[in-house]
């Protein structure tokens, strides 16, 4: 067998910029090298691990000089787990790094004319900012270096935290998260210590058994919480464990408000098709937006940073320019968040979503706060925004779209074309996605207003929301 050539050391290599997902770049002759956990201006030593034609992935192996761009990551975690990548950025060049991330995907993949993008509305709380979390349990801890190389023999290898990436059957075991304020951890690690003392058994995912599988945890800005287990129930042994469990977490923890539990045998932890059984309290929690109250149920779509999705929404309802005698679109409703939001603005408010369950909850969001210029559909939007629907309910004056990572189908693209509205608003998770969306209704519609807003500080991942306007018909 032909050896395989050892993959080079690069030594004194400056980090020269930010690159996608959270990595950084370098330039080496003619090939650039992608470089996680470092910063412009740092200078290492990057160790190859994979080599192509065009690129190399690498990692920092020393330190040369350390940028004055670097941060000091607050979380013991951090380089470990895989997430929030950009704590070793200062926050305003993460901020600069994202405003450029739009700039550059709409003007390279949406190549349309755009005006002066405006400057990103940054996060206030850079740490435990999100209201919904989900940790992973598994039998099969994830080992650092540092563990490995002391060869212990552990007596227990069960974990309770996030997934690694690149290994689908190792669970990073975390006693501290900073994404959300200290609930998380002390619900964490008592449900870890409760499975522990009493033998619960925790996932395999190779052999599909065990009782533990995942947790979510909701907070909310009117101090409900919501705590969700998700278990395998192969026995009636199992039953009684898991019933000893939240027993204890009931009377542990009084402030939890919502707790449930899905009995999940399929073979991932999706469980929009499954029962949520109530143990103790309501089937959902509550947020609130401007006097609004909005439902949220294990299953309902929330944007995951409270105090920057109310910045988002006043972002699209100013760009909608409503004055009270607008049809309004709202695609990707998801429990009307948006169309509630602006409906006292506008004459009626038509929602469309694929999630049955929170169409429920969007129509109890109307009934909640008194509105009733409010109507929604359940479905695929491909197959329900349609000629036929728009002849129907009549051609909006505003759409307000907030679509997928993987952006809006072809099909509807085309029928909010046949809709014609005057305005459209776009709000994106992905500016990638959004760009080759605004590049198909470029023919008709100018961008004539670009504002990103940051959700998830020290990630690479951005929010941006755009105006388009009908362009004038020349003769």
């Amino acid at each position: 067998m032909r050896k395989k050539k050892p993959l080079p050391l690069l030594e004194n290599i400056e980090i020269t910029a930010v690159a996608a997902e959270g990595n950084a770049l370098a330039r080496v002759d003619d090939k650039v090298v992608f470089v996680p956990y470092v910063v412009p201006g740092d200078i290492v030593d990057i160790q190859v691990k994979r080599k192509k034609h065009s690129y190399m992935e690498g990692v920092a192996v020393k330190f040369h000089k350390k940028s004055e761009l670097r941060a000091q990551p607050f979380c013991k975690y951090y380089g470990i787990c895989g997430g929030c990548k950009w704590q070793c950025l200062k926050y305003e060049e993460q901020l600069k790094a994202k405003q450029q991330q739009v700039v550059d995907n709409l003007t390279r993949i949406g190549k349309v004319d755009l005006p002066s993008v405006s400057p990103i509305l940054g996060s206030e709380k850079t740490q435990c900012y999100r209201n919904k979390l989900e940790f992973g349990f598994s039998n099969k801890r994830w080992l650092t270096e540092e563990e490995v190389a002391t060869n212990v023999v552990y007596d227990q290898m069960n974990a309770v935290g996030f997934h690694i990436n690149g290994a689908f059957d190792k669970i990073l075991d975390i006693d501290e998260c900073f994404l959300m304020d200290d609930i998380n951890n002390r619900l964490r690690n008592t449900i870890r210590d409760y499975a522990l003392a009493h033998q619960l058994s925790f996932y395999d995912i190779r052999q599909h058994q065990g009782l533990l599988r995942d947790m979510m945890i909701r907070t909310s800005n009117t101090t409900e919480l919501m705590l969700l287990l998700q278990v395998q129930i192969d026995s009636e042994d199992d039953k009684i464990q898991l019933e000893g469990l939240l027993g204890y977490l009931e009377k542990t923890f009084p402030e939890i408000t919502s707790l449930l539990y899905v009995d999940n045998h399929k073979f991932n932890d999706t469980f929009g098709d499954q029962e949520v059984v109530v143990f103790k309290g309501k089937d959902h929690i509550f947020e609130e937006m401007e006097g609004l109250k909005f439902k949220v149920g294990a299953k309902s779509f929330y944007q995951t940073n409270t105090e920057q999705a109310y910045n988002l929404y006043k972002v699209a309802r100013d760009f909608a320019r409503l004055s009270g005698h607008e049809l309004v679109y709202d695609l990707y409703t998801g429990t009307g968040t948006i169309a509630n939001f602006v409906a006292h603005q506008a004459q009626k408010v038509i929602g469309i979503e694929y999630v049955p369950e929170a169409i429920v909850d969007a129509r109890k969001n109307s009934e909640i706060n008194g509105i009733d210029n409010t109507l929604f559909f359940a479905g695929d939007m491909k197959d329900i925004l349609n000629k036929e629907f728009i002849n129907t309910y009549g051609r909006p004056d505003v759409i307000i779209t907030d679509p997928p990572r993987a952006g809006m189908h072809t099909d509807v693209v085309n029928t909010i074309l046949f809709a014609s509205p005057e305005r459209i608003v776009y709000v994106s998770c992905n500016p990638a996605t959004q760009a080759r969306d605004l590049q198909l209704l470029d023919k008709d519609y100018k961008v004539t207003a670009v504002q990103p807003v940051d959700m998830f500080p020290h990630t690479h991942h951005v929010e941006n929301v755009v105006l388009l306007e009908k362009r004038e018909v020349i003769g």
